[in-house]
């Protein structure tokens, strides 16, 4: 990546933040993910995704177990409301999120969730400096999902 590519990357001009690999196996080991509905052929973590011009909003989700790192800008409020009514619908939505605790939809849909902050900043794929906001993995269950303890 260039210097200019960085600059436009770590700045407003963007709302894509590539996954940082590292991240995204540790996730892995925890769920079998099967879908990537915000990637560019590029970027996918999973062997099925979406693009752009796919559209994953007006996709079914199933009852697949998807990873969602959807683009953070003016959008994202309906990526978090289709991560939510899709667990709804009995897929396992995991999600790397801005942790923007002032925001309407992580009040209605984030809250809902199991939330896991992440300490620190992450360095998103690509980039050289650590992002200037925190972040979250949220997790969205079907409602058929129980945690049990263990006898």
């Amino acid at each position: 990546m260039s210097g200019h590519q960085l600059a436009i990357h770590f700045s407003s001009a963007t709302d894509e933040w590539p996954t940082p690999q590292w991240l995204f196996d540790a996730l892995l080991s925890e769920f079998p993910f099967t879908l990537d509905p915000c990637a560019t052929p590029n970027n996918a973590k999973c062997r099925r995704f979406f693009t752009k011009n796919e559209n994953g909003l007006r996709q079914d989700w199933g009852y697949e177990t998807v990873f969602m790192n959807p683009p953070y800008g003016r959008t994202i409020n309906h990526w978090v409301q289709k991560a939510f009514e899709s667990s709804q619908q009995g897929a396992i939505v995991v999600c790397l999120l801005p942790a923007r605790t002032d925001t309407r939809w992580w009040h209605t849909y984030v809250m809902r969730a199991e939330i896991r902050l992440l300490r620190g900043r992450l360095t998103f794929e690509g980039g050289a400096h650590s992002a200037p906001f925190p972040s979250a993995i949220v997790v969205f269950r079907p409602p058929t999902f129980r945690l049990m303890a263990a006898n």
